[in-house]
């Protein structure tokens, strides 16, 4: 990856976060809330957390065979759990977005947590 879509992807993947972290704030009445309901299930009502990366990825014109494999180049030494089945564009919108979504609530939380720890 040259240095420029480095920088797009490290800019890309920032905004992410900081768009997840306030909506989940909002949603879950703080800091506080946000960091206890995405620890325990990224998935739970007021998180949604696959829900949030798959349409920031549409927003950002990343939800095709391209931007998804720009989004696994740049996160080429992630691991991701399984290996979904179907047509191969469809696999690599899947895999990016598995891949973005778990880097996406590990930064999150490690933002939380300093937020937290700042705020008290």
């Amino acid at each position: 990856m040259d240095v420029y879509e480095r920088r797009l992807f490290e800019l890309t993947l920032a905004a992410a976060i900081e768009r997840f972290r306030e909506r989940i704030v909002q949603r879950n009445a703080g800091m506080d809330g946000a960091l206890a309901r995405l620890t325990a299930d990224a998935e739970a009502e007021g998180i949604r957390l696959h829900a949030f990366v798959r349409q920031f990825l549409a927003d950002e014109l990343l939800d095709n065979p391209a931007g998804a494999a720009f989004v696994l180049q740049a996160l080429e030494r992630r691991s991701v759990s399984s290996v979904p089945a179907g047509k191969i564009g469809d696999v690599l919108v899947q895999l990016a977005t598995e891949a973005l979504a778990d880097l996406v609530r590990a930064k999150t939380i490690e933002s939380l947590e300093q937020g937290v720890a700042y705020a008290g």
